[in-house]
């Protein structure tokens, strides 16, 4: 038999050499959560200013419920279209609490805040809600966040709330407690739709939960325009141009992005992701509304960065 000389054989070459491919780095999914939830977040930034906008010609609550009908019915193609299965009973308790949270308490209680309130005023006030989604999350056991997480949650919350009573005056309305209350409200449907959306995907969660709403939602908007059409129509392209945005873009498309981000990242800290969302709405409010950006508010923006930054870094066991 012939010898074969084993320095005759080509030797491998390393990744990198000429002719081989380098692997491609793969990104985590904490780190596609967090990009993912990012996108969401600056869909949403614009929602109070385009919710102001519409409400100056709109009663609040055909703002807040017309948009749920309009995205319920987008929802409702999407379904059809990509042929998905009804959601097992067991999901539809979360289901409706993500209806309650998302689709219905959080649009109408702002909407009836931004009659009187600046759009930046109350997206200030919107800051706390990544620690009251943490929150319920550890309320609900799905959750565990390090003592540092909470710290740096704290923090960050501490800072919008100081934020928002310094540039009231110190003192809060009415309108501002009706924020905190829909904060709380969509806490609790951010919660349970990103962990429904681990078993669900988040395009379902979302869709479903209009979809549920809808029946509850559909009588109350056909009663509030009966015989309001005429008026309605006049009302401008400015009005319905808020209307458009709250209802394609903030009831629908920005959850795809935002129930994705927090089933690949993790609920809670994707969920400190918001925490930059009042300074992404102030710059829309002042673009969109023209209302003022003090130096101030960049202050504080680059100091709830920071703290998103280090929470990032905190622990979090599921």
């Amino acid at each position: 038999m012939a010898r074969i000389d084993s320095t005759a054989l080509p030797l491998p070459r390393p990744p990198g050499a000429a002719g081989q491919p380098v692997p491609a780095a793969r990104m985590s999914d904490e780190t596609r959560g967090m990009l993912l939830g990012l996108a969401g977040v600056a869909v949403f930034s614009l929602t109070l200013p385009f919710t102001r906008m519409a409400v100056a010609a709109f009663e609040p609550s055909f703002v807040a419920l017309g948009r749920a009908l309009v995205a319920a019915a987008l929802a409702g193609l999407w379904l059809l279209w990509k042929r998905a299965p009804l959601p097992p009973r067991a999901a539809l308790p979360r289901l409706a609490m993500v209806s309650l949270g998302c689709v219905i308490g959080f649009p109408w209680l702002t909407s009836i805040a931004m009659r009187t309130l600046p759009a930046s005023h109350g997206a200030v006030l919107v800051g706390v809600l990544p620690l009251a989604t943490a929150m319920f999350s550890a309320l609900r056991g799905y959750e565990k966040p390090s003592l540092g997480f909470w710290l740096m949650a704290l923090l960050g919350s501490s800072l919008v709330a100081g934020f928002a009573l310094f540039q009231s005056g110190g003192s809060l309305h009415l309108a501002d407690l009706a924020v905190f209350a829909a904060v709380l409200l969509a806490a609790m449907g951010y919660a349970e739709g990103g962990q429904l959306s681990k078993s669900m995907g988040g395009q379902q969660v979302i869709s479903w939960a209009l979809v549920l709403a809808a029946p509850l939602v559909l009588p109350v908007v056909l009663w509030q325009t009966w015989g309001e059409w005429p008026a309605m129509l006049h009302a401008g392209a400015r009005a319905w141009a808020g209307f458009a945005y709250v209802s394609v873009f903030s009831m629908f498309i920005g959850f795809f992005f935002w129930y994705r981000g927090m089933a690949l990242g993790g609920v809670a800290r994707v969920g400190q992701v918001q925490l930059v969302q009042p300074f992404l709405s102030i710059v829309g409010a002042a673009v969109v509304l023209g209302e003022s950006i003090e130096f101030s508010n960049i202050l504080f923006a680059l100091a709830v960065i920071s703290v998103v930054a280090m929470g990032r870094k905190m622990q979090i066991r599921s």
